[in-house]
Formats: C-alpha cells, sequence, structure tokens
C-alpha cells in the first residue's frame, strides 16, 4: 500500500510547507511532528545522517506513521566545516537564528575565504523498525556576507549569498529556493526514488 501521510520529524513550519509542496504532487500529505504532540528527539551524534535517521525514527514510533526527517547545517570552509550538525544550536540554548547568524558573522571575522555550503540527509522510514531507510542528501554552495540580507527564509538565510543570482537564500522566491536549495536537491534525489516503487512497505 503507497503511503498517503508522513508525518514531519520536526516543528518548523517553514520547513514543513516546503516539503508538503514537494511531496503533494505525488498525494502525500506532510504533517509536523507537532500535530501529534511528539517531543523533539536528541540529535547526539557527529553526522547529518545518523541525526536525521534518529529524529525519523523517533517520529515514526509516537506515532505509528512512516516518518521523514532531514538534518541540515552550514559548513563554512575557513572553519574546518563548522558550525555543521551543530548549525541550529551554533550559538547555544535556546536555539536563536539572530544569534546564531551573529556568532557567525562574528566567527568569520578576517577571513577573506567566505565560502560556505549548506548541506542536508533527507531520510524516510516507513515504521520505526525500518530496516531499509531511504536516504538522500544534497549540498548548496554560495558565500557568506558580513551582514544579513532579505527576509523569506529562515535559519543562516539571510547570510547565504548566491553570486550568480546577487541575491541571499532569503531574498529568493521561495519556488525558486526549493529548486535550487540543498533541501530541494536531496528531496528530488529521494522523489526518484519514491516514484520507482521504494515507497511499499518493507518485508516484515
Amino acid at each position: 500500500m503507497m503511503i498517503e501521510k508522513l508525518v514531519l520529524a520536526s516543528n518548523n513550519a517553514k520547513k514543513a510547507a516546503e516539503l508538503d509542496a514537494l511531496l503533494s504532487p505525488l498525494g502525500i500529505e506532510v504533517l509536523p511532528q507537532s500535530v501529534f504532540d511528539v517531543p523533539e528527539a536528541e540529535e547526539p551524534h557527529p553526522t547529518f545522517v545518523e541525526n536525521a535517521l534518529a529524529k525519523a525514527r523517533h517520529a515514526s514510533a509516537h506515532t505509528g506513521l512512516p516518518a521523514i526527517a532531514d538534518d541540515s547545517g552550514i559548513c563554512v570552509n575557513a572553519l574546518n566545516g563548522e558550525p555543521g550538525v551543530l548549525s541550529a544550536r551554533f550559538a547555544g540554548e535556546p536555539k536563536s537564528d539572530a544569534r546564531n547568524n551573529a556568532l557567525l558573522i562574528e566567527r568569520l571575522n578576517g577571513f577573506t575565504d567566505r565560502s560556505a555550503f549548506f548541506y542536508t540527509v533527507v531520510v524516510l522510514v516507513r515504521h520505526a523498525e525500518d530496516p531499509r531507510p531511504l536516504i538522500a542528501d544534497g549540498e548548496w554552495h554560495g558565500q557568506i556576507l558580513e551582514a544579513p540580507r532579505g527576509t523569506a527564509g529562515f535559519g543562516y538565510d539571510p547570510l547565504f549569498y548566491l553570486p550568480e543570482l546577487e541575491q541571499t537564500a532569503a531574498e529568493l522566491d521561495p519556488k525558486l529556493k526549493n529548486t535550487l536549495s540543498h533541501r530541494g536537491a536531496a528531496m528530488r534525489h529521494l522523489l526518484g526514488r519514491l516514484q520507482q516503487g521504494h515507497l511499499h512497505g518493507a518485508a516484515g
């Protein structure tokens, strides 16, 4: 039986809207885990893929539904890939996009190399004990500005500048962002696998 509903292992409403727009053409409804009062999962792992898998399993275990999760971050070359998996909590708790952006600007002060890339891993589990999760990833390369620009995005989008477009990720039209972004690339890889029939339940 094909999946009709997926739980998104995130409480980020903007992220839920992005994923719903990408999956709705397949007839799949995406519901954020907050609808089911699922508590946020721990993300103790050093890699994006381990954290994404932990979040997907957690959401599926709490709801009994298939779940999709992503773990995303920005990797700055001058900072040896930081903040990486710690992107959301770069400036500590409670999580704050504004404080994270301010700290990144501070840490890059004096560096001429401001190249960076967004990276995401998307994991889909059919059930909490799925032995064959679907995994896809994507990258998006750009530069880090010295001051934020734009209001359309979230996270580090206002600092992430795309020289070829002369815009930041937070200045892009949302539809264009979906076609260009790391999450969009990962989701296209995942969608390709879903359309090949990988969404059917795994054998027990």
